[in-house]
């Protein structure tokens, strides 16, 4: 019988040794930074590769912030940082249109948001109005100011930390926001062991400070390529769709997960596979990111609310009960001929 640990050892790798190599460098030099948290700096790095937005969510002084420099500097590439507050504007976000005096016309100032690795801060403490700003960006890698489109560099990606919408001066994001992150993750606290190591690797310095880019740019472009390229059978993608119906039709949930969703799900997968040196994606691959992926879309009825029940719990229930496709079943590495598996950037 066919497992998917065999399947797995026998895929090869879709970027090639090189590029594997680059993807291992910048999630050390993350992971240098951020003590005790490799799967966090897993997922962030699996984010980059697939082309999304992630969202990191949690209680203040855990490391959001730190996470989001660390990829930043970890990429030689341009990098601009977002502080949200109750009084930024939207023009603040995508910039604004000033009139010049000699020329007699009008220059568009960019704002923040023209850079390839942009980073909000606290994203929850700004209004939704200038929350809003960013949907445009974020789905379509352009920005459109008095009627005037313009593109953003490549890579794109946005960094957002956020603190609980229990806590004192922040709004909560509007669904169509929180759709167009392509995972969310909290950092957790540190183990005794970790929290340790830090006291003695940032006590004495600053390690961010320190922290050398180890890539380039059009080195990640090279490795979202190779993720474009991951082939991903049709009973994974059936799986995935499986997993993504049983959100709507959930009797806990009020809103279940979009069709963008299920794309971001085997965009990520695909992302995954491609930093295990696969060629092709495993449900394994869908079932390790599905609560990342899926949970911060959902919201549970108020009777789920009151029996204390959260979005990621009714996806891990849901996991458990959707059938996993049989590994002995389908070639997962044929690719069909005459139909070139396609990667939609947009549902």
């Amino acid at each position: 019988m066919t497992t998917y640990e065999e399947l797995a050892s026998h895929g090869g790798s879709p970027a090639g040794g090189g590029l594997t190599a680059t993807a291992e460098r910048i999630h050390r030099a993350v992971e240098g930074v951020i003590e005790g948290k490799p799967e966090v700096v897993r997922l962030s790095l699996t984010v980059l590769l697939a082309e999304g937005h992630l969202l990191i969510e949690d209680v203040p002084g855990v490391g959001k912030t730190m996470l989001a420099k660390a990829l930043a500097r970890s990429i030689d590439c341009s990098v601009r940082r977002i502080q949200f507050t109750p009084d930024l504007l939207p023009s603040d976000i995508t910039g604004v249109s000033v009139f010049d005096q000699q020329r007699r016309d009008f220059e568009f100032k960019p704002g923040a948001i023209f850079a390839q690795l942009v980073i909000g801060d606290e994203i929850n403490r700004a209004s939704p109005k200038t929350q809003s700003a960013l949907l445009e960006s974020m789905e379509e890698r352009q920005v459109t100011v008095d009627g005037h489109t313009y593109e953003l560099p490549a890579p794109f990606m946005v960094v957002a930390t956020q603190n609980p919408v229990e806590m004192e001066g922040t709004y909560p994001l509007p669904e169509a926001q929180r759709d167009r992150f392509m995972a969310r993750v909290s950092m957790g606290y540190p183990s005794p062991e970790a929290e340790l190591r830090m006291l003695g690797t940032h006590g004495a310095a600053a390690p961010l400070e320190d922290l050398q880019p180890v890539a380039h740019a059009h080195d990640v472009l090279k490795l979202i390529e190779a993720v474009r390229a991951v082939h991903v059978a049709e009973p994974v993608r059936r799986y995935a769709v499986d997993l993504v119906t049983a959100t709507r039709h959930h009797p806990e949930l009020r809103l279940g997960a979009s069709p963008r969703a299920t794309l971001h799900l085997v965009r990520a997968a695909k992302a995954a596979a491609a930093l295990a040196g696969r060629e092709f994606a495993l449900p394994d691959d869908v079932r390790a990111l599905a609560v990342a992926v899926l949970a911060h879309r959902l919201l549970p009825t108020a009777q789920a609310q009151l029996g204390r029940r959260t979005a990621e719990q009714i996806v891990l229930e849901i996991l458990q009960h959707t059938p996993v496709p049989d590994p002995s079943a389908p070639h997962w590495r044929q690719q069909p001929l005459g139909h070139p598996q396609q990667d939609a950037r947009r549902p």
